[in-house]
């Protein structure tokens, strides 16, 4: 999978981006495990599996996975949460509420920022947290 989705930019690079960048990829990060979770636990339609995933992918439900697994998280992974909750977004959601929408670009963010430095074991422990 790595020769598939190869990331150049060093650490330093990565830890200077906008953590609404990290978000931007985690978000896809995210949306592609649940959906190939679905797809490996059920033998559901397309339709009924897109309906399946948004209970995973929607604002509220990240929002509140960041919540139950933040103290598992470590002080690295607290500030790039930090981070990704106070970046200036300028764009409002149309279903969710500002604070999750808050919280689920900082769940976002921590993903992306995973994916991208390359920490793919730590990646996969907090996506299995995610469905647990």
């Amino acid at each position: 999978m790595e020769e598939c989705f190869k990331v150049d930019k060093s650490i330093d690079e990565i830890l200077l981006m906008n953590p609404l960048i990290w978000a931007y990829i985690g978000d896809n990060v995210y949306e592609l495990f649940i959906r190939t979770h679905l797809v490996d636990i059920t033998s559901l339609k397309p339709h009924k599996l897109h309906i399946e995933a948004i209970k995973y992918v929607k604002a509220k439900a990240q929002a509140q996975i960041l919540k139950k697994i933040y103290e598992d998280l470590s002080e690295e992974e607290k500030n790039i949460v930090r981070r990704g909750r106070n970046a200036e977004n300028h764009h409002l959601p149309k279903n969710a509420n500002v604070q999750d929408y808050m919280y689920s670009t900082a769940f976002e963010a921590l993903i992306g920022y995973l994916y991208l430095t390359k920490k793919y074991v730590r990646l996969q422990e907090i996506l299995k947290m995610c469905i647990d």
